[in-house]
């Protein structure tokens, strides 16, 4: 039997349908949600991305500024545009897209943020309020995005246990966080899983719940997953595909082919965890709104 497919696209849309009336109530107030997203260089990836966001925004009734800036911006430049940002009051969320160019410290632009603008959540504040579960810190986009999608596809998550490929402040460390939580979408059991973990498939295979985000294009094969488990595959890495329109393809971290006759559920790529990202910017964003009102 093949898994059934969790489709992100989906439950994004569901979800940035739902929280339009909440936009609506907040403008009908006198406050447009606001986001800030700045975009430093020319990476084709961050480009798409940020227009990608631009777009989402603008459907959901989220005023969206898009920051351009060339690729020769000097880190004190930049700190400079996140201080006006920082003290614009029209200006509710600020994201400023990663990777930065070489000269450009990226943690000290992030902490330079505000953490209640932060609607990236990767300031230590919003890190470490995510980690003690205050509800008033800003999740990360992807983790929170992926736990979203097995809330609502009925996924178990209470009492499973998860085993996450991949370490990174952006993705592996906050869904941890996410699902160590004592409450909704918490109470699982959690492994970590890295470069210098040994003996990687008989640790996935322990998995009830298995996340891929290690950046390696199908790196988990399906003798990697324990028959049954749910496959949520995290990764987008381009493929040489001399067949396809672009000379490429997108593929996951997980080798779905191989997966899916072996996972209970899994996530496509694409139509999977991207969506899901875009949409927990916006809720992050109105948050920011909500929480600056109040």
């Amino acid at each position: 039997m093949l898994a059934r497919i969790i489709s992100g696209k989906e439950i994004a849309e569901e979800m940035r349908a739902a929280l339009v009336p909440e936009i609506e109530k907040l403008k009908q107030a006198g406050i447009t949600p606001g986001l800030s997203v700045v975009l430093v260089g020319e990476n084709p990836a961050s480009q798409v991305y940020v227009r990608m966001k631009g777009k989402a925004c603008e459907k959901a009734g989220i005023h969206s500024d898009t920051i351009k800036l060339p690729t020769e911006t000097s880190e004190e430049e930049l700190l400079e545009l996140i201080d006006r940002l920082n003290a614009d009051t029209a200006v509710h969320g600020i994201l400023v897209q990663l990777p930065l160019p070489k000269q450009i410290n990226e943690q000290r632009v992030l902490r330079r943020v505000r953490p209640d603008k932060d609607v990236d959540g990767f300031h230590p504040e919003n890190v470490g309020k995510v980690a003690i579960g205050d509800p008033t810190g800003f999740r990360p986009a992807t983790p929170y995005g992926v736990q979203q999608m097995l809330l609502r596809s009925g996924v178990e998550i209470e009492g499973s246990h998860v085993v996450i490929v991949g370490r990174s402040n952006i993705v592996g460390r906050p869904m941890a966080s996410l699902l160590l939580q004592k409450d909704k979408g918490g109470n699982a059991t959690v492994t970590v899983c890295h470069s210098r973990t040994k003996n990687l498939p008989s640790v996935t295979r322990s998995a009830d719940i298995l996340i891929a985000a290690i950046g390696k294009a199908r790196f988990v094969t399906g003798d990697m997953i324990r028959p049954g488990a749910v496959v949520i595959d995290v990764g987008v890495n381009r493929v040489n595909d001399p067949t396809a329109e672009k000379g490429y393809r997108l593929v996951g971290d997980v080798d779905f082919e191989g997966a899916k006759g072996v996972a209970s559920a899994i996530t496509p790529v694409p139509g999977g965890v991207g969506p899901m990202t875009i949409t927990m910017l916006l809720y992050n964003t109105v948050q920011a709104t909500r929480q600056w009102a109040d």
